[in-house]
C-alpha cells in the first residue's frame, strides 16, 4: 500500500491511504510470552447455568486480577439472574450487566457495573481472541485510554473463520496503525512549529520535518518489532475462527471448556435493534467448581 504522510495544520497526523489510528495504539503495557499450550487442568472452572443450557469455563492463571475478580463475583451471586444483553452473530455474546436482572422487555442495557474497573492484563500474543475465549468488556479508548476492563461485564467470542489473505490484510493494517501511532507521538511536540509554517506557507520546512519523522518512526517500529500474527493465531483463526481485530485491545482471561453448543444457541438468538435477544436468555446461576 502506498503510504502518504501528512503533517496537518492543527493536528499532526500520518495517513496510510484510508487507514487511520489513534495515538494510543500499541502504547499499552503488554506481556509478551512464548507460545505454549494452555494448561487448563490447573485453572479454576466455573459452571454457568443458563436458560438455554450449561456452559463451563476455565479462568486463566495468566490473568490473576480478572480471574480473582470473576470468582469473587460468582461467589457473591452477582451474575445470578443477569441476561445476555448483547448478542451478535459471528462475533460474540455479552453479559454481566447487574442492571439486567428483571429488566423490562426492550429496555436498553449495558451500563450496569459493580462500581469499579480492572487494569488491563494483556498477555499477548499468548492469549488471543480465538473462538470460545472469555474477554472483559470495557469503555472505548477515548473515554478509557488505559483500556481498563469492566468490573463485571464479559463476552464469549464466537467470531468466524478467516482466510490467509484476509489475515494478511489485517496484519498489514495493524502494522500501519503501529507506525501511525509512533509517527503521531514523534510529531506532537512539533505542533506549534507546523502551525507557524502553515501560516507562512513554508511547505519546504513541513516536508523536511515530515521526512525526518517518517524515517524516525520506521526505525522505531523496526526496533519494537512490527506487528505480526503468530503461528498459533494463524492456525486458530483459519481453523476455528475468532475476532482477530480485538487482539491486544481487550483482556482475554478464560475459555469455554464445555457447552460451546449452548454458546452457539445464544449466538443465534433473534435480537432487537440494540442487539438484545427478543426472548431473554438468562444466567440462572454460576458456581465455582471444586
Amino acid at each position: 500500500m502506498k503510504r502518504i504522510f501528512l503533517l496537518g495544520a492543527t493536528v499532526l497526523t500520518m495517513a496510510f491511504g484510508c487507514t487511520q489510528a489513534s495515538n494510543t495504539e500499541e502504547k499499552q503495557t503488554t506481556t509478551i510470552k512464548k507460545e505454549a499450550k494452555m494448561d487448563l487442568k490447573s485453572c479454576t472452572k466455573v459452571e454457568i447455568k443458563t436458560s438455554l443450557g450449561d456452559i463451563e469455563v476455565a479462568l486463566y492463571n495468566e490473568t490473576p486480577q480478572h480471574r480473582d475478580n470473576f470468582i469473587k463475583l460468582v461467589k457473591e451471586g452477582y451474575y445470578d439472574g443477569v441476561l445476555f444483553h448483547r448478542v451478535i452473530n459471528e462475533f460474540m455474546i455479552q453479559t454481566g450487566d447487574g442492571n439486567s436482572k428483571n429488566a423490562k422487555p426492550g429496555e436498553r442495557l449495558g451500563n450496569g457495573e459493580p462500581g469499579y474497573t480492572l487494569p488491563a492484563e494483556f498477555v499477548y500474543p499468548k492469549l488471543f481472541h480465538k473462538r470460545g475465549v472469555l474477554a472483559a468488556a470495557r469503555l472505548g479508548d477515548q473515554m478509557n485510554p488505559e483500556r481498563r476492563s469492566s468490573g463485571s461485564q464479559f463476552y464469549i467470542v464466537t467470531g468466524k473463520k478467516f482466510t490467509a489473505q484476509q489475515l494478511a490484510q489485517m496484519e498489514s493494517s495493524r502494522r500501519n496503525k503501529q507506525l501511525q501511532a509512533v509517527f503521531n507521538e514523534l510529531a506532537a511536540p512539533h505542533r506549534r512549529d507546523v502551525m507557524t509554517w502553515r501560516r507562512e506557507g513554508n511547505n519546504a520546512a513541513i516536508d523536511s520535518l515530515q521526512n525526518k519523522l517518517v524515517a524516525e518512526a520506521e526505525a522505531k517500529v523496526a526496533e519494537q518489532g512490527a506487528f505480526t500474527f503468530t503461528a498459533a493465531q494463524l492456525e486458530a483463526y483459519q481453523s476455528v475462527g475468532g475476532t482477530p481485530h480485538l487482539d491486544g485491545e481487550y483482556t482475554v482471561f478464560g475459555e469455554v471448556t464445555k457447552g460451546m453448543d449452548v454458546v452457539e444457541k445464544i449466538e443465534k438468538s433473534k435480537t432487537d435493534r440494540n442487539d438484545r435477544p427478543e426472548e431473554d436468555v438468562k444466567i440462572i446461576k454460576m458456581t465455582v467448581k471444586k
